[in-house]
């Protein structure tokens, strides 16, 4: 590969980045004012006592969900709660996927390179290669 293709790539890679990061943040403006406006609407539906209309061939409907997370500090003693009135199935532990790769690579690292017995079968373990763009320093 000539160094004017490998160039030629690391270029679009940069160019690609670059649009993803200013759509990510026109989406972040974007769902803001989507909340803004939702918000807005559902105010004067509620006051009007509309609970739908139809406008240029799309139905808007007035509907309520209600939503809960544990109280801030809360969540052991949520769970506890739970299970102790028989609610237990609602919980449901997760790892979170960073930590397992950094924990997984630390085994493997203290291990003589290879993944720990008791780990195998238990976790699938792959490298992914990637390109690492940063702004060189001047």
């Amino acid at each position: 590969m000539s160094d004017n293709a490998m160039f030629e790539l690391a270029d679009r890679l940069k160019e690609l980045r670059d649009a993803k990061k200013a759509a990510e943040e026109e989406m972040k403006s974007i769902n803001a004012e989507i909340d803004d406006v939702e918000y807005r609407l559902s105010e004067l539906m509620i006051s009007s006592e509309t609970q739908n209309f139809t406008r240029a061939g799309t139905m808007f409907c007035l509907s309520t969900t209600t939503r809960a997370s544990a109280a801030a500090g809360m969540k052991e003693e949520l769970f506890d709660a739970l299970r102790s009135k028989g609610f237990g199935e609602l919980i449901y532990e997760t790892v979170n996927a960073n930590s397992l790769s950094a924990f997984v690579k630390e085994q493997i690292a203290e291990n003589g390179d290879e993944l720990p017995d008791w780990l195998k079968g238990l976790v699938n373990v792959f490298e992914k290669t990637t390109v690492t763009v940063r702004k060189a320093a001047r």
